[in-house]
């Protein structure tokens, strides 16, 4: 009931009550009163009736006066106050009330600022001690972040169901050497979260491993871990290490109950170690044997044979040179045999120190920072070739290239010594180069054998033995004409690493997002896909640019770009992009839009290779875009040449904004973004397409469950009820 409602009721409460008794007392008289005394009351009462109106009129006035006045102040107040709490609810928390109006809401409009006040400083500490445990939380993750990164070693961390929920980025390199087309999705169809790990490694290996686990788990003193050795599609031999992933509360149980608990096994973790090269390198270990071993037996054979023939004293002359020609054949084979043996298993005879890889480069700046700290001498750099990878103990060979640097110094009075790296087949040469007095070899030979000290630092090793280490060589060379002179480090090279484009690592925000441990709650199994909810499922956002607007006439794909969308999440660095030949020339119209011209397009992969590459990257997902029925089209229409169909569902952000917005004007994807306060970045390449795509995919779902479409059967079914579903391409 409204205040005005009740104020209305009031005063006819009032009302009666001010002139009811009167009336009442009136009729009781009346009724009491007969024949002459009734004549008489009417006599005496009629001339005083207008002044009784006119007092019971005013009375009345005054009445409703008070009444009016208390509603203000009392009811009226409070409902103020009432509004004015809901404000400090939510909408504004620092808001107070003002103390106004009779004493008793003034006290309580006190009280509710001393609530609200108490309320604030409550939030506050709590607040204070969240953000506290949010920081440590914070700063766990980003050790447990640096501590992936940094490591050597691949690591992948899965649930039960074989989904991946934690990689490194050494796991991500590990996974892109395995891909079937390293150089269209640059393995991004194995690796990523959510993704199976069954795609790799079969299925029936990881259960066996889980039942050795879980068998160890159940003995005491046994370490819960299983080793395997399988090769990949590629043709990649890989040793991998299982570890189990317990429960937390069983984990925290045995420590405390020790016997009691039982564990439980959440997920595992897999440790790969590629052994191909090892493996070859084995292989080639015991094929230089077998030469060694086998290849030389019938030699040593004949020698000695014609060895225990020459013993004879009455052997013909004639027959004793045959024997020792023998000898002498056999033996230059045996020779022969053995050069040859050496230079093809060069690699497998080398010394197993272990050495680094690293560049050239980086080596000699550590090198030119060491000399110039130590000793004192300037340095300079001459031809050095910066894409040379070395293969080094790099401790030791700046040791000897200073220890080098300081005899010359204090020898021969050198002030300045410069470097020149240079490519020499398998080796590399690294020079010392000096300018002044000529020096002997007998005076490099001394320097070579002798143990290594210089400004104050000593090591028991020489230079040569430095050399020996890396199975290397070194010499004095001059020249003559520049009247300058030269060590020459003969070094192995190193296959060159693979380079990481910085925008890897600088986009988006912080560390790539290479974890979600939500997923150790989901599983496929839980529900069907139809009736999962949006929030739930794992998505590819995915946009082409084409040679024109018209599949059906002969127009070809020319870039796929696609991100992924996974636990309400954007993950950026999950992103698949290629060019595409279409084997046609493009538009003028068409170029002015996308910027791609065919020259960018030239040699690059052809659909039929790169359709294969994007269904696995796109695989056991919900595919998503923008104006879905233009992309899937020219998909559809490559399904006789590639052999692949993109079955999966299909949602349409377009189709989803006209749910949520029927009565906008556009739902262009710029319109969309700008409605959501999104900012546009890398507009009309595919990539860039695709995740200003899937944010407004993100903004759009809570939307979306304010109008009750939670799963993703309310979506396909409200889309497919909006005017731009029927649209054909």
């Amino acid at each position: 009931m409204s205040a005005r409602i009740r104020f209305v009721l009031a005063v006819i409460v009032l009302g009666l009550l001010m002139t009811g008794p009167f009336i009442l007392t009136a009729v009781l008289v009346w009724i009491e009163t007969k024949g002459s005394q009734r004549d008489l009351l009417i006599q005496v009462i009629e001339p005083h009736l207008p002044l009784g109106a006119l007092l019971t009129i005013m009375g009345f006035g005054v009445g409703i006066g008070v009444l009016r006045n208390l509603f203000r102040q009392y009811v009226q107040g409070l409902l103020r106050m009432a509004e004015n709490l809901r404000l400090m609810l939510g909408a504004n928390v620092g808001f107070r009330v003002v103390a106004e109006g009779p004493p008793e809401v003034r006290a309580l409009g006190e009280a509710v600022n001393e609530l609200a006040q108490q309320r604030d400083n409550v939030t506050k500490d709590v607040e204070a001690q969240i953000s506290t445990a949010k920081a440590s939380v914070e700063q766990e993750k980003n050790r447990l972040a640096a501590l992936m990164s940094e490591l050597t070693q691949s690591v992948v961390v899965c649930n039960l169901d074989g989904r991946i929920l934690l990689y490194n980025h050494r796991a991500r390199l590990q996974f892109r050497a395995m891909s079937d087309a390293p150089g269209v999705a640059g393995g991004g169809e194995l690796m990523g979260l959510g993704r199976s790990i069954y795609g790799v490694f079969d299925r029936n290996l990881v259960i066996h491993a889980l039942e050795t686990i879980n068998q160890r788990l159940h003995r005491e003193g046994v370490q819960p871990v299983a080793h395997f050795v399988t090769t990949t599609k590629a043709g990649q031999l890989l040793r991998v290490q299982m570890a189990p992933v317990l429960s937390a509360t069983d984990r925290l149980g045995n420590e405390g109950e020790g016997e009691g608990a039982e564990r439980v096994l959440t997920g595992f973790i897999l440790m790969l170690d590629n052994i191909t090269r090892t493996f070859e390198n084995e292989s080639r270990r015991d094929q230089m044997l077998h030469t060694l071993t086998e290849g030389n037996r019938a030699a040593l054979a004949n020698v000695r044979a014609a060895a225990e023939m020459l013993e004879y004293p009455d052997l013909q002359g004639e027959l004793r040179e045959r024997f020792r020609t023998v000898i002498r054949d056999e033996t230059q084979a045996m020779s022969r045999r053995l050069d040859q043996t050496a230079n093809e298993f060069a690699d497998s005879l080398k010394a197993r120190w272990p050495l680094e890889e690293m560049l050239g480069a980086d080596l000699i700046a550590a090198v030119q920072r060491h000399i110039e700290q130590r000793i004192n001498l300037r340095t300079k750099l001459e031809e050095v070739d910066e894409s040379l990878w070395i293969k080094v103990d790099s401790f030791s060979l700046m040791q000897a290239l200073t220890y080098l640097a300081s005899r010359l110094s204090d020898e021969f009075e050198v002030r300045e010594v410069r470097f020149r790296l240079s490519a020499a087949g398998r080796h590399v040469h690294l020079d010392l180069i000096w300018s002044g007095q000529a020096m002997s070899t007998e005076t490099v030979m001394n320097w070579e054998l002798e143990s290594m000290q210089f400004a104050g630092e000593s090591s028991p090793l020489t230079v040569r033995d430095v050399i020996e280490r890396h199975d290397g060589e070194m010499w004095l060379e001059r020249e003559k004409v520049r009247h300058r002179a030269f060590f020459r480090l003969l070094i192995p090279a190193a296959l060159p690493q693979e380079v990481i484009e910085s925008a890897t690592f600088t986009r988006g925000e912080g560390r790539p997002e290479y974890y979600d441990f939500d997923l150790f709650k989901w599983s496929e199994r839980s529900h069907a896909l139809d009736d999962r909810l949006l929030t739930e499922l794992a998505y590819t956002v995915f946009d082409t640019e084409t040679t024109g607007l018209n599949p059906s006439q002969g127009d070809e794909i020319i870039q796929i770009g696609a991100a992924r969308v996974l636990n309400g999440k954007l993950l950026r660095n999950e992103s698949f992009e290629q060019l595409v030949d279409p084997c046609r020339p493009l538009s003028s119209e068409s170029i002015k839009i996308h910027g791609i011209s065919e020259d960018m397009l030239r040699g690059q992969p052809t659909i039929d290779a790169v359709l294969p590459a994007f269904h696995a990257f796109a695989a056991e997902t919900v595919l998503i875009a923008h104006n879905a029925a233009f992309d899937m089209r020219f998909l559809q229409l490559k399904e006789d040449l590639t052999g692949l169909r993109f079955d999966q569902p299909v949602l349409d952000t377009l189709l989803l904004s006209a749910v949520i917005h029927p009565n906008q004007e556009s739902h262009r994807l710029d319109a969309i973004a700008d409605r959501l306060g999104l900012t546009i970045i890398g507009r009309h390449t595919a990539l860039g397409d695709a995740i200003v795509t899937a944010e407004v995919f993100l903004k759009l779902v809570p939307l979306l469950a304010e109008k009750g479409i939670r799963t993703l059967r309310e979506a396909r079914e409200a889309a497919e009820k909006t005017y731009y579903a029927r649209i054909k391409y």
